[in-house]
């Protein structure tokens, strides 16, 4: 069933009904399949409940201001070449100095995160990222940040790259990126009572008529509105703040350089 509405994707969002697609669980120990068994995203009742404690309690040990600050400067020293930024300062904030292997391995885990298609790349970073940050305790719960993060900041910001105007202010440009471009373009759960999938086609809920007014037009003074590209009800992104932070930091110095110095 495909949902293009924004109040029943609000209400499948909500639903405890609704969890995501299951993921294989016999995956050997280290590799990408088996990663995608241990996170709080693919995961339901308790164990999500408790791995998606141990994420956020994690998300408070890092200052989203402190974020943004370091995004600008990451991006200034780099000339704006900014796409290995956002993971670069979130890796460094969470404690990693191996900048490059973090970023390679980080960017070659996460092509599959989502998707589940895993290949030797992915399962050789997967064991990768899983020994780099072994050494403060579990390494789950930042591998998650690192991972939910990498493709969809990098994605916020181009998205909001090709809407932005010389002067835009920066985050008011990230909310309506949010909302009239989302880095993911939908969102699927699976039906515990009838087995069906459901697909929640995320661009088409964001720009329901019945919730924004002229949907279609690119806005920035449209302020602050109900987007469902950090989800909603059951399942929030619990990192929405932290990559806002991330883009607007990389935002303010690649479209205003002269004044982020």
């Amino acid at each position: 069933m495909l949902i293009t509405r924004h109040a029943e994707a609000v209400a499948v969002l909500s639903d405890t009904r609704y969890v995501p697609p299951p993921v294989r669980q016999d995956a050997p120990a280290g590799t990408l399949s088996w990663l995608r068994a241990q996170v709080s995203r693919f995961s339901t009742g308790e164990v999500h409940a408790e791995r998606r404690r141990l994420v956020t309690e994690r998300l408070a040990t890092l200052d989203p201001a402190a974020l943004r600050q370091a995004a600008t400067a990451a991006t200034l020293e780099r000339g704006g070449d900014w796409p290995d930024v956002p993971t670069a300062v979130l890796g460094a904030a969470l404690g990693i100095t191996d900048e490059k292997r973090l970023v390679g391995a980080v960017a070659a885990a996460a092509a599959g995160y989502l998707s589940g298609e895993a290949g030797p790349e992915a399962d050789a970073a997967v064991a990768d990222l899983v020994e780099l940050l072994s050494g403060e305790g579990d390494p789950i719960p930042r591998i998650t940040i690192l991972l939910q993060a990498h493709a969809a900041t990098a994605g916020l910001i181009a998205n909001a790259l090709t809407h932005a105007e010389p002067g835009d202010d920066i985050d008011g440009l990230l909310r309506e990126t949010l909302r009239h471009d989302p880095p993911l373009k939908a969102s699927r759960r699976l039906d515990r009572q009838t087995g069906d999938e459901v697909t929640i086609d995320l661009v088409a809920a964001n720009r329901d008529p019945a919730v924004f007014a002229e949907p279609e037009r690119f806005d920035l003074t449209r302020g602050p509105a109900p987007h469902l590209t950090f989800g909603s009800g059951v399942r929030p992104c619990p990192a929405s703040a932290h990559a806002l932070a991330l883009a607007a930091g990389v935002l303010e110095a690649v479209l205003r350089p002269e004044d982020a110095r």
